[in-house]
């Protein structure tokens, strides 16, 4: 993925303006809350209409794409807020900045690949937007990695929030499959490394947790781009959670079952990022996923309109860390260093 090199370009309006995609949902509503919160002039869209004066707008039909791209002219970003992972969206919203909340390390390869491969004039693109990736990217980049240094990135999220039928799906699809290009090799049947199979046990403030790998992209993001060997995990505040998703990494057949579990736990979130070879960390807690991510994304999206983005960017090309701390409840923490996690 190429790195990005953001140049300004005049804003279009007094006011920056937002095409908010999926805005009926749990992150689309929090999105549009803090734009406007924010002064931004925003247009909602849906499947159906979300307000009176939002758009009617199926972002999965060729229909829906053409309707996008007439949209997308009148406003200086789109965020990007369906759940829905899909590169045509780039093309669709060619013109202006389009903001991606996806966190599949595959797909977001594949929107980069289209962006550089586009002629669409002046617009940008902003891949990873939220807790994870977007957080965990800030988190990455603070750790400052050097080539050959080795970061973990342990994502708990909270078992008890409820989130919508495509978060539910993506991970329940992550399950034995292989990750993209995680820059090592495994133990699945090719070399591949396949999520949820293997795990790291992780120092925490009350004891330690156990994490198991999952496909989130910062090792797409910012790994590769520097040499780096960066490692995602994903646990649940219930630990039965986590375990269950151990078994249905080992028996794929039962991703199923994801979709049926009961939601065990609370609403609260953490990130924490360790350097494997200096055992500094660094930490971010919270309280609702999807408020989290809608006011984070809400916060990059205005960024990237500020300096009228042309190019590839991610949130840490936009946001600094500090800014981010007592967003949505966020708290930065800076743990003592700790000691190499255990697999």
């Amino acid at each position: 993925m190429p790195a990005p090199t953001a140049r300004p370009a005049p804003r279009r309006h007094p006011a920056p303006t937002a095409l908010v995609l999926g805005a009926r949902g749990a992150v689309g509503r929090a999105t549009v809350a803090e734009l406007r919160r924010l002064g931004a002039e925003v247009t909602t869209a849906g499947r159906s209409a979300p307000e009176p004066d939002g758009l009617a707008l199926d972002v999965r039909t060729a229909e829906g794409r053409t309707a996008l791209r007439a949209a997308a002219e009148s406003v200086d970003v789109v965020i990007n807020a369906t759940g829905i992972e899909d590169p045509r969206l780039v093309d669709a919203t060619a013109g202006t900045i389009l903001v991606d909340i996806s966190a599949t390390a595959a797909v977001l390869a594949r929107m980069a690949t289209t962006f550089a491969s586009t002629e669409a004039g002046s617009r940008g693109l902003v891949l990873g937007a939220g807790i994870a990736p977007g957080l965990t990217t800030l988190l990455v980049d603070a750790l400052d990695p050097a080539p050959g240094d080795e970061i973990d990135v342990a994502i708990m999220l909270g078992g008890g929030e409820v989130h919508g039928p495509a978060a539910v799906a993506w991970t329940a699809e992550l399950a034995g499959r292989p990750l993209h290009e995680p820059g090592e090799a495994g133990d699945g049947p090719s070399g591949e490394i396949l999520n949820f199979r293997s795990s790291l046990r992780v120092p925490e403030p009350f004891g330690s947790r156990r994490y198991v790998r999952a496909d989130f992209p910062d090792h797409l993001l910012l790994g590769a781009p520097r040499g780096a060997l960066v490692r995602s995990w994903l646990a649940t505040d219930s630990r039965v959670s986590t375990a269950a998703l151990g078994v249905v990494g080992r028996f794929p057949a039962l991703r199923s079952l994801v979709a049926r579990a009961p939601h065990l736990g609370t609403s609260a979130w953490s990130i924490t990022a360790i350097d494997r070879g200096t055992g500094r960390t660094l930490r971010a807690r919270g309280e609702g996923q999807s408020r989290t991510t809608g006011v984070l994304t809400a916060h990059a999206a205005l960024a990237a309109a500020d300096r009228g983005l042309r190019d590839l960017a991610t949130t840490a090309d936009l946001l600094p860390l500090a800014a981010v701390d007592g967003l949505a409840d966020l708290r930065l923490e800076t743990p003592d260093p700790v000691a190499t996690p255990s697999t």
